[in-house]
């Protein structure tokens, strides 16, 4: 798979429109539930409408994984020299660093969030960058069901980090323990907070999301009350083939002086406007309402 990453972006988007079409024309995979959510959450959208936002999915899921493979091969250069994310305002989370004892980004599935490894080397249109060192970054994920996939996806998540040894990646079960352990350590956790709910765990209702009423984690939000962490939405906007816009909006500068519901329900709204602005930019193959 290492070698494969080395061949050029342009290689991989060929042979992921091939991709793209193997599985929506002849595996259809997951074909009901990406129409049912997507005419689920755009009632208002005529069937010609929903069409096109299904095509388009699809052809942005080619997308994802021809960028994913890619990335696997890419070190910072290559990141910056393709210029696949420019960050937007990489100020404010620079900025809310600074000042907050940790910060916790709570990312999405819209854009391509395998590409959140190369965070630390990114660049803005006029050459900035976050200026926050690997060692800050701490991506908190729900393991794969195969120990082995899950294992492959991990290391192609963080191929660009060139310092070895980094503790940056940690299972959702385990980050409470992680945090109140590092709690002294200024760092930025990013969580993936759009995912299904752990139904044994206890979600949460927080009314409608997407015009259907949904259940949510609060589990980061929880961790950033109780160590009074800043919390910053990331959105992640395609702007075209090979390209992304990388922003970051501030939801609060002291999680402690909120509640987890109130948190979650900012974000949800934020990720809201981010899928109606760029309807087949978000991953509508989860199911996420069950």
């Amino acid at each position: 798979m290492v070698l494969l990453a080395k061949f050029p972006l342009k290689f991989h988007y060929f042979m992921g429109d091939i991709l793209s079409w193997i599985v929506k024309k002849l595996l259809r995979y997951r074909a009901d539930v990406v129409m049912v959510n997507i005419a689920r959450s755009f009632p208002e959208k005529k069937y010609r409408e929903l069409k096109r936002v299904y095509k388009d999915f699809y052809r942005h899921f080619g997308e994802l994984v021809a960028e994913g493979i890619w990335f696997g091969g890419s070190s910072y250069a290559r990141l910056r020299k393709q210029k696949i994310v420019t960050l937007v305002n990489p100020e404010v989370l620079t900025d809310m660093y600074q000042k907050a004892p940790s910060v916790t980004v709570l990312s999405t599935h819209c854009g391509n969030w395998e590409l959140l490894g190369g965070l630390p080397g990114y660049e803005s249109e006029d050459g900035r960058m976050l200026g926050i060192g690997e060692k800050a970054f701490t991506v908190v994920y729900k393991p794969m069901s195969s120990k082995v996939a899950d294992r492959v996806f991990a290391l192609n998540r963080i191929a660009p980090l060139e310092v070895v040894g980094l503790e940056c990646e940690v299972e959702s079960r385990n980050i409470l323990r992680f945090s109140l352990k590092h709690k002294d350590e200024k760092r930025i956790y990013i969580y993936p907070a759009d995912q299904a709910p752990y139904y044994k765990s206890g979600p949460h209702p927080i009314g409608e999301f997407m015009s259907q009423p949904t259940m949510a984690m609060t589990g980061s939000m929880g961790v950033a009350c109780k160590l009074s962490h800043a919390v910053v939405y990331m959105k992640m906007k395609r702007v075209r083939r090979g390209h992304y816009e990388m922003a970051f909006i501030p939801i609060c500068e002291d999680a402690s002086v909120h509640t987890p519901e109130s948190l979650i329900r900012r974000y949800y709204d934020l990720l809201e406007e981010e899928i109606r602005e760029t309807p087949a930019n978000w991953l509508w193959s989860h199911k996420r309402w069950k």
